[in-house]
């Protein structure tokens, strides 16, 4: 459990080390010292709360095997299986990022499609499986130490294992990269010209009156020579327009009367106050359509803990309050929202979203027929803008969707369903570019049925440990 705990650390602790870039917090009123402190107490929090998926992964193994004795294969398949359940279970919660699966993306583009099977937790599962099987050997090598160490790769365990291994590896590979084989096949009637702006607006700075003044100018600005230039629609980063979206008196907003002499609709990133909600607002993206009074919207789900809405708020009250530069309390989207684009129904998804596939599954299964993302990755830095990227690589294969990809300061872009990256944009500065996509309606088996593999490994799983046990009890008995 401490070597797990130990890897935990390293792994969870370096890929979510971008954290620290909260630092310095002094814009929202608080010390230099109180910054440090938050700053490293939510990078603790995090990681520990990774670790903790490792380490109880780790006891129920240990607990498994003395419990019923496991043959090498066995203990893969229900180490595998625990694992899978383990990040499943770890993904209903809050604090959902780094996952095994992303290890592989954007560039092992054939174990990705193994997504389009049964999501995310299929990367997952075939990185276990190949390291477990990988430690087994290594682990039946070193029980052969009364031999000379090179013998011991000559013994049938070992060799039967080895061989297991390579077969694991090279076959998820092959099934991977037959899907990803197969061509898009997409129909020239179905393309859409999308138009991303990039508005590079820092957080500190868009929050007071020059900087709504500021980004409104530039956002303008960008649509309308993304207008002129003829695409179909302009999409903006989340919370592009830090003001809040008033239905009552949107004829006379800019941004709604920008639009209106158009043929180009803007997919806006803003704030709307919740009809049924006093003193609540959501995180929202707008779909304003020329000639279009009632705008579509689709609300940011899964909201940042601390930064969005406030954990233990009868609690910590105030104190941690301060962490959030809004005056009022955000409320999280409902579940079964659909996002009318104006060009047909897309899966949307806001920030922190991506992390959460089955958000964009099943949008995609109730006709989502392209994949639109809206980020603020300010404050921090281009690895942080990677890893986002990634994800949404990841729900653009998993999905076999078009994915559209609008930030603030990086990084935007457009990917294909096989989950390559046709643009990219440089990060930290202000961007606007016009690209095709395609609308689909294919749907992967993810799609229809989820994640069935996760289910279908435990069943086995606690299948045969039962069947074990009984067996031991009946040949003692």
């Amino acid at each position: 459990i401490l070597l797990a705990g130990l890897w935990g650390l390293g792994y969870h602790g370096l890929a979510l080390s971008w954290i620290s870039y909260l630092h310095p917090l002094m814009w929202l009123g608080i010390p230099w010292a109180g910054s440090i402190a938050i700053t490293a107490f939510a990078w603790a929090f995090i990681t520990l709360w990774g670790m903790a998926l490792v380490m109880t992964w780790a006891l129920g193994l240990t607990t498994l095997q003395r419990w019923v004795s496991l043959t090498p294969g066995a203990r893969v398949l229900v180490g595998t299986a625990l694992w899978c359940g383990l990040e499943a279970l770890w993904g209903l919660g809050p604090l959902y990022w780094s996952s095994l699966s992303y290890t592989q993306s954007p560039y092992n583009l054939a174990i990705l499609h193994l997504g389009q099977l049964s999501g995310q937790l299929t990367v997952t599962a075939a990185i276990v499986a190949v390291n477990g099987l990988l430690a087994e050997t290594v682990r039946a090598v070193f029980q052969h130490r009364a031999k000379p160490f090179t013998d011991g790769f000559q013994t049938p365990s070992v060799k039967k294992l080895a061989g297991t291994t390579v077969a694991v590896l090279l076959g998820v590979h092959l099934i991977g990269f037959v899907i990803y084989s197969r061509p898009l096949a997409d129909i020239p009637t179905t393309v859409l010209k999308v138009g991303i702006i990039q508005g590079n607006v820092p957080t500190r700075e868009k929050l007071s009156t020059p900087g709504i003044q500021q980004a409104r100018e530039k956002y303008l600005q960008g649509y309308r020579e993304l207008a002129a230039a003829g695409v179909d629609a302009v999409l903006t980063p989340e919370g592009a327009i830090p003001d809040t979206w008033e239905p009552f008196t949107q004829e006379t907003n800019l941004f709604y009367k920008a639009v209106q002499p158009t043929q180009t609709a803007l997919w806006l990133g803003t704030f709307v106050v919740a009809p049924t909600e006093a003193f609540h607002i959501t995180q929202s993206l707008l779909s304003v359509v020329p000639g279009v009074s009632e705008l579509s919207q689709y609300n940011k789900i899964k909201l940042v803990p601390l930064g969005e809405y406030m954990p233990l708020q009868s609690v910590l009250g105030d104190f941690i309050s301060r962490l959030s530069p809004l005056d009022t309390s955000m409320i999280p989207g409902k579940i079964n929202q659909q996002f009318q684009s104006g060009f047909g129904p897309a899966a949307v998804g806001i920030c922190y979203d991506s992390a959460y596939g089955w958000l964009f599954r099943n949008q995609v299964a109730r006709g989502g027929e392209f994949i639109i993302t809206a980020s603020n990755n300010d404050p921090y830095p281009p690895r942080m803008m990677a890893q986002h990227h990634a994800q949404d690589v990841m729900r653009a294969v998993e999905t076999d969707r078009w994915a559209v990809r609008g930030t603030n300061t990086g990084l935007s872009g457009i990917v294909n369903p096989h989950g390559e990256t046709v643009w990219l944009s440089t990060p930290n500065q202000f961007v606007t570019h016009a690209d095709s996509i395609y609308r689909r309606q294919t749907q992967t088996l993810y799609v229809r049925w989820g994640d069935w593999l996760t289910p279908f490994l435990l069943t086995i799983s606690l299948g045969y440990l039962i069947w074990q046990k009984f067996t031991r009890l009946t040949v003692t008995g």
